[in-house]
């Protein structure tokens, strides 16, 4: 039976107490769109699968805004620079399209377009005053996923009980506001934070390119109104794939920094203390230099002055001409076989690369992916997720079949101390051997798939092996569109493969072509860590070669 728009973009239900507070929050929300920017109910009630294009043909964007909102990143900060696109501009258009993509993706969780124009006037009369922008993002509309901390604005820490009216920004966001970027708003995201897909109380997150398929998580809200162009970068967190999934299920940039280079303190969260795994924050935007503009610019503020958690290690993106960049290709984790649309974006990749003299391509063989990501799963949950079930019998939210998922047996149990430090030990000889392993292969950078196939099916991302590997690890992974979408006509199985784990056969039986139709197929770009400018420097002549 084929669900209707208004059932797939619903949001988390809960008790009667819940149910109120969730509606009043949604409202809320509502109420700060303009009602001249209001898609017509025709639209709404039936949209297409694929609802990138209704920006272009609504009416409500006049043709400069839509031009504007065009650009990436880095072009938005180069035209304010020379005069040639003003901040009020540039905030204007990006927020009445991400005013417009919420509508049909539900991406956002709250909306402050006015906010955004008195910061872009401010700006607007330093730079026709001092004739000079006040840093290196001065004007640039930057969206911001939920749990970051903005002041005055509503942000989650993963549940309905833990959403507030920040009273200050977190460090990212002071340093972003020093560098003259402007907010405008923020973004949806899951239940509990981890999830690879956003569902909340706000609504899902669904995919601009197919309305059937997941727009990822946790940062789903991000990637969905990236790709619906209602913003040009975004701001993501990652601590198993939450930057790099969904910017791979909606066809965007996004980068995981190594832990602990970029900002992370304040964020709102409910299990502070817990670093058996360490979180990381980064962009998520429109090209491969919108994320080097990124780091840089915040890498520059020395973020480590204000947070000694943070470590004091700049950028530093190598010039590849003098050398040949010897790139591992890595089909398959060992675990999972990725869907027919990723192997046939990996084989075009080998192909390519193997036939540029820039490049040495190897076939990369997987180090016990399964023991990692057990490793890893064990480590999320400590408690056994008992803070989980707390907050949520508490506060009479429903648990999310995800959220079930993720804190139960057999990768999660309580853990007294003792089993802390073994658990831990474990992750730390695992890190090693990795690493001795890494050696071993003798590459630079790795391309491999950053889920187990496009965007997932609704409620159904259940394998986070090809992201969550890398963030055991703590190695640097960068998501790149191939430019290829799934097609039903080519991307089918010609005899079902013989699974190679349980997680295989699930994925499996996920799999139907004409599900996926339209969805973007991402790759994955990694090295070992800190070399995160490597990743940059590579991933720039990996996307050259393969579009020639």
């Amino acid at each position: 039976m084929r669900m209707s728009f208004k059932e797939k973009i619903k949001g988390i239900g809960g008790n009667a107490s819940y149910e109120a507070k969730a509606r009043a929050l949604r409202a809320q929300l509502e109420a700060k769109i303009p009602a001249g920017l209001k898609l017509p109910s025709a639209i709404l009630e039936d949209p297409p699968l694929d609802v990138t294009r209704i920006p272009e043909i609504c009416g409500l964007l006049t043709v400069q805004e839509l031009a504007i909102t065009e650009l990436d990143a880095t072009a938005v900060c180069q035209k304010i620079a020379v005069g040639e696109l003003t901040a009020v501009e540039a905030v204007t258009a990006f927020g009445k399209r991400a005013a417009i993509a919420h509508q049909l993706t539900a991406c956002l969780t709250d909306f402050f377009l006015d906010e955004g124009i008195r910061q872009a006037q401010q700006l607007d009369e330093y730079f026709q005053k001092e004739g000079k922008v006040i840093g290196p993002l001065h004007g640039l509309p930057i969206s911001i996923k939920s749990h970051y901390p903005l002041k005055g604005t509503v942000g989650c820490g993963g549940f309905l009980v833990n959403t507030e009216t920040s009273t200050e920004d977190c460090d990212m966001i002071s340093i972003l506001r020093s560098l003259g970027a402007v907010f405008y708003v923020k973004t949806n995201q899951p239940q509990s934070v981890m999830h690879l897909e956003s569902k909340s109380s706000c609504g899902r997150v669904l995919n601009p390119h197919n309305t059937n398929l997941t727009a990822g998580g946790s940062s789903g809200g991000e990637s969905a109104l990236i790709a619906m162009k209602g913003s040009c970068i975004g701001l993501g967190t990652d601590i198993g794939g939450s930057i790099r999934c969904p910017s791979a299920h909606c066809g965007i940039y996004g980068i995981r920094p190594s832990s602990r280079t970029t900002p992370i303190r304040g964020l709102l969260w409910y299990q502070h203390g817990q670093d058996g795994v360490f979180a990381s924050s980064g962009p998520m935007c429109r090209s491969g230099r919108d994320m080097r503009l990124f780091l840089e610019a915040v890498l520059g503020a020395n973020p480590s002055l204000r947070d000694p958690d943070v470590l004091p290690i700049p950028l530093k993106v190598p010039d590849l001409t003098q050398k040949k960049l010897r790139v591992g290709i890595m089909m398959h984790d060992g675990v999972v076989m990725p869907h027919p649309p990723t192997i046939r974006a990996l084989n075009l990749v080998k192909e390519k690369l193997e036939a540029s003299s820039e490049v040495e391509v190897v076939d990369y063989i997987p180090y016990d992916h399964d023991r990692g990501y057990n490793i890893i799963r064990e480590l999320y949950y400590e408690d056994g997720g008992a803070t989980v079930r707390r907050i949520l019998e508490e506060s009479g939210e429903d648990m999310h079949p995800l959220t079930e998922w993720v804190i139960s047996p057999p990768h999660v149990k309580n853990h007294d101390a003792a089993q802390i430090w073994k658990l831990r030990d474990q992750r730390d000889d695992y890190r090693r051997e990795y690493s001795d392993h890494w050696w071993s292969q003798n590459v630079d950078v790795v391309v491999c798939p950053p889920f187990q196939g496009t965007a997932s099916r609704h409620d159904t991302a259940k394998y986070w092996g090809y992201t969550a590997i890398w963030n055991l690890l703590d190695y640097p992974g960068a998501i790149f569109p191939t430019g290829l979408v799934a097609d039903q006509a080519v991307d089918i199985y010609q005899e079902l493969p013989i699974p190679m784990s349980a997680a295989d056969e699930y994925n499996i039986s996920l799999y139907d072509a004409a599900i996926f139709k339209g969805a973007p197929v991402s790759l994955q770009t990694v090295s070992r860590r800190f070399n995160d400018g490597l990743v940059l420097a590579a991933q720039d002549v990996i996307e050259r070669i393969i579009q020639s």
